[in-house]
C-alpha cells in the first residue's frame, strides 16, 4: 500500500491471529521481509506461519523453526540450486536438504549467518489446480511440517489455498472499508489513522465472531460488507447515552441476529477477478494545484487512461 503525499510514501505487511490483524509499516525501501521479521515476536511456539513466496527463505525457516514456528509457504519459482533430494515419500511430496547459500542476508550479521547450519530439511509438496479461474495450474509450497502422515499432502494443498483469503481481508478493510486512500499528511496522523482503521476493522470481526459462537453459523459465511453496513444503520441506536444494562443487552442481541441472517450464499471455488466492476468517468486527472490545473472543456478533445 502507498501512502499519499510524496513525503510519507511506504509498504504495510499485515499478519492475522486469532483474527486479529497486526501490522507493521515501512518505508517503500524497506522489504516486505524485513517488516516480516519485526512481527516475529508476536507468535508463539506451535503457530504455522502461512506466506506466499515472498518469504520463503532458508534463514526464515531456520530461526522461526528453533523458535518453534513452523511454516507453509510457497516455493520461490527461481529456486533451483542449493537443492539435494532426500526421501520421496508419495508421488509430489518428498524431503529435501536445502544448502545454505554463501550470499549473507541483509539482515543478518555475518556472525549471525556463521552460526546457522549448512543444511536444513525441509518438505516439499506440488499439486495441480484444476479450479476454473484460477491463473496458476501448479503449485509446489515449501514447509517444516515433515510428517507427511499427520500433514498429509491433500492438508497442505487445503490450507494453502486458504491464504487467499488473505488478500480478501485486504480488500474488507482497503475498499469495504475505505483504507485504500489515506488522507491525512504527517507521518503521526498517518499512523494514527491506520490505527483506527486496523481497531475498527478488529472490532467488526470481533462481533462476526461472537455473531458466529452465539447462532452456530460459520463464520466464512458471514458478510462483512453487510456486517459493516448494519453496524452503520444501528449507530444511532447503540449510541444513546441513557441505556440501562438491559436495553443495551437487548439491542445488542438484535444486532447479532440481524448480522447472523445476513448469509453469504455456498460459494465452493467461487472466482474472485482481480477486476474493476464499474466503469471509471472519462474525466481529467487533477495532477496540478487547483490555481494552475487548465480544465478542457470538451471531454471529446482529450483521452483519459481508464487503467
Amino acid at each position: 500500500m502507498r501512502f499519499p503525499h510524496h513525503a510519507l510514501r511506504g509498504r504495510l505487511l499485515t499478519a492475522y491471529r486469532r483474527h486479529h490483524r497486526i501490522f507493521a509499516k515501512g518505508a517503500l525501501h524497506c522489504a516486505e521481509r524485513i517488516l516480516f521479521k519485526h512481527l516475529w515476536d508476536l507468535f508463539q511456539a506451535g503457530d504455522v506461519i502461512l506466506a506466499d513466496s515472498g518469504f520463503c527463505s532458508y534463514a526464515d525457516f531456520f530461526f522461526l523453526k528453533e523458535r518453534g514456528i513452523d511454516c507453509v509457504m510457497r516455493n520461490l519459482s527461481r529456486r533451483s540450486a542449493g537443492i539435494q533430494a532426500y526421501k520421496q515419500l508419495t508421488p509430489g511430496d518428498r524431503l529435501v536438504y536445502w544448502t545454505k547459500m554463501r550470499p549473507c542476508p541483509t539482515w543478518l550479521s555475518k556472525e549471525q549467518w556463521a552460526n546457522v547450519p549448512e543444511k536444513l530439511l525441509v518438505r516439499e509438496v506440488k499439486f495441480a489446480v484444476v479450479i476454473r479461474g484460477c491463473r496458476t495450474k501448479n503449485i509446489g509450497i515449501s514447509t517444516t511440517l515433515l510428517d507427511h502422515e499427520t500433514y498429509s499432502k491433500d492438508d497442505l494443498a487445503d490450507l494453502y489455498r486458504r491464504r487467499w483469503r488473505a488478500e480478501l481481508f485486504l480488500r474488507d478493510i482497503k475498499i469495504t472499508m475505505g483504507m485504500d486512500i489515506l488522507r491525512c499528511k504527517t507521518p503521526e496522523m498517518i499512523h494514527k489513522e491506520l490505527c483506527m482503521y486496523l481497531i475498527a476493522y478488529n472490532l467488526v470481526r470481533a462481533l462476526m465472531w461472537q455473531t458466529a459462537v452465539n447462532h452456530g453459523v460459520t463464520i466464512n459465511r458471514l458478510s462483512f460488507k453487510g456486517a459493516v453496513t448494519t453496524l452503520i444503520s444501528w449507530a444511532p441506536l447503540t449510541a444513546a447515552r441513557i441505556l440501562s444494562q438491559h436495553q443495551w443487552n437487548n439491542r445488542l442481541s438484535a444486532l447479532i441476529l440481524l448480522i447472523a441472517k445476513d448469509l453469504n450464499l455456498q460459494r465452493p471455488n467461487r472466482q474472485e477477478p482481480r477486476a474493476k466492476k464499474r466503469r471509471a468517468k472519462n474525466y481529467q486527472l487533477l495532477n496540478k494545484p487547483r490555481k494552475q490545473f487548465q480544465e478542457i472543456q470538451h471531454r471529446n478533445k482529450y483521452s483519459c487512461n481508464l487503467s
